[in-house]
């Protein structure tokens, strides 16, 4: 029997992930070298594709193909997808004029032992700004949040006809929504942070009910965790006080094949390259 095996993980800033800080901490690049991966759904590039490329070309030169999207706003978003063999089909966005050109969708269409399989990178809109970066920190969030719902309106349309199509699909990204009280360790004191909102975790309950499957959750079990995100201040890596952000929401028949889904978590603070954590989910085929 064959596997396929998908990762997904939010870099964070492509030129960012791959630059050497320490002896110890060699950025994005051996690692992804090391990856029993068929693909790599990437977030948060925030590059061109040229610059991407010249970010990833010890990569690209040992045989990844890069699919990519970038944002028209400079520095920001872009979603990619790495894979081993050449997509047979790429396409961008999900038929919206107002985020299509932001990096936010990408689906590649990859062969594979099952047929082809479409691999999905999302760059979920968070929907809230760091305080600290505006004047107007409430009225900002409020616009934020507002075109968080209109993306969310829109997207669970795409996802609803995708399913429908019955084709193998895996989505991987930074969905920025952590569904239940064991995707973050402070559920109690951010039920009105977004992220955790009861609009934001409806709109997933209603994609469950729709056939997409949280693969993660499924072979973990209800238990806390495993987080994939925890902010850079303070203590709450360490602590493991994150949230649980980044996974892959699979179509039914393809869902079932899933025997392994594991955090790639570095073993100390100081080996992030990116303050998400990737997720990788090995299919049986």
């Amino acid at each position: 029997m064959s596997s396929f095996s998908v990762t997904t993980v939010n870099v964070n800033g492509i030129r960012a992930a791959v630059k050497e800080r320490s002896p110890e901490n060699l950025g994005l690049l051996p690692w992804l070298s090391s990856l029993d991966s068929e693909a790599v759904a990437l977030q948060e590039i925030r590059a061109t594709r040229e610059q991407a490329e010249e970010a990833l070309a010890p990569a690209l030169d040992d045989g990844w193909h890069l699919s990519m999207s970038e944002s028209t706003v400079k520095g920001h978003a872009g979603v990619g997808v790495l894979s081993r063999t050449a997509p047979t089909t790429v396409r961008v966005g999900i038929g919206s004029d107002e985020f299509d050109t932001l990096g936010r969708y990408l689906e590649v269409d990859l062969p594979s032992a099952l047929g082809e399989i479409t691999v999905a990178s999302l760059y979920l809109p968070k929907g809230a700004v760091d305080p600290a970066h505006t004047s107007t920190a409430t009225e900002t969030d409020e616009r934020k949040f507002a075109e968080k719902k209109r993306f969310l309106a829109e997207f669970g349309d795409h996802l609803g006809t995708r399913i429908a199509e019955g084709r193998h699909t895996i989505v991987g990204g930074d969905w920025n929504i952590a569904p239940a009280e064991n995707d973050l360790k402070a559920f109690k004191t951010n039920r009105r942070s977004p992220g955790f909102l009861p609009h934001e975790r409806e709109w997933v309950a209603d994609l469950f009910a729709a056939g997409w499957v949280d693969v993660m959750r499924r072979l973990t079990g209800d238990v806390p965790g495993p987080y994939t995100w925890w902010s850079w201040r303070g203590k709450s890596f360490d602590n493991d006080a994150g949230w649980r952000i980044d996974y892959h929401l699979v179509t039914p028949d393809l869902a079932g094949r899933a025997s392994k889904s594991y955090v790639h978590r570095p073993e100390a603070y100081n080996l992030r390259w990116s303050d998400h954590s990737a997720v990788t989910t090995v299919f049986d085929l």
